[in-house]
């Protein structure tokens, strides 16, 4: 009688598979994080020039209505309650976003947001906007003292000079007070390269300017 011999799956093998079934595994989960952060961006991208498209369409639609109107004096801010309540731009530093209301997740991920709470952009006071360093805001790393930041509303363009910029923790909540002028107020994480939440808040202070 011939005796079988059952011989045993090698440590070698076990391991190859092992290794092998990672490399399966790692590539997939890379696919989608890839997949998902071009969604994101695509996302926001589209989102953006759709926001810009409609927002401008309602200045044209705005200004023959204000102009055939000789009763009109003084236009009061009245905030869209849908859609983008203005924008902003910094044209030295390639920066142009719509803002939305609110700061959630969905908010952030597709525009800038104004922090409730404080001035509405057109109005008096301390108007602040908050956005991701990683996409709308990344370029504030290189703003500068006295680069011009205009903001763009249904009621009109306004125009600020930047006079400070700092770094505060993010319970450091007193850049937010309104302390009676016009101020905007740019709020975003800091260390811009961090993996992960950052632990800083970069903060950019302008005061408002005629022109």
């Amino acid at each position: 009688m011939k005796c079988a011999i059952k011989q045993g799956v090698s440590p070698s093998t076990r391991t190859h598979s092992f290794l092998r079934w990672s490399r399966d595994v790692f590539l997939v989960v890379g696919v989608l994080i890839l997949g998902y952060c071009g969604f994101v961006l695509l996302d926001a991208k589209l989102y953006q020039a759709h926001q810009t498209r409609r927002f401008q369409q309602q200045i044209k639609d705005l200004r023959p209505a204000i102009a055939g109107d000789d009763s009109v004096q003084e236009l009061s801010f009245h905030p869209p309650t849908v859609g983008a309540l203005g924008q902003i731009e910094i044209t030295r530093i390639g920066l142009a976003a719509m803002i939305l209301e609110g700061t959630d997740d969905r908010t952030l991920r597709r525009a800038v947001g104004h922090i409730p709470g404080t001035a509405l952009p057109g109005q008096q006071g301390n108007v602040a906007i908050a956005g991701h360093r990683d996409t709308f805001f990344r370029a504030l790393r290189n703003v500068r003292q006295d680069d011009e930041i205009t903001l763009l509303t249904l009621e009109g363009s306004y125009s600020y000079r930047v006079d400070s910029i700092m770094v505060v923790g993010p319970e450091d909540s007193q850049v937010l007070d309104n302390s009676g002028g016009d101020i905007l107020t740019l709020v975003t994480c800091y260390p811009f390269y961090f993996v992960g939440p950052a632990p800083r808040r970069f903060i950019v202070q302008a005061q408002r300017i005629s022109k």
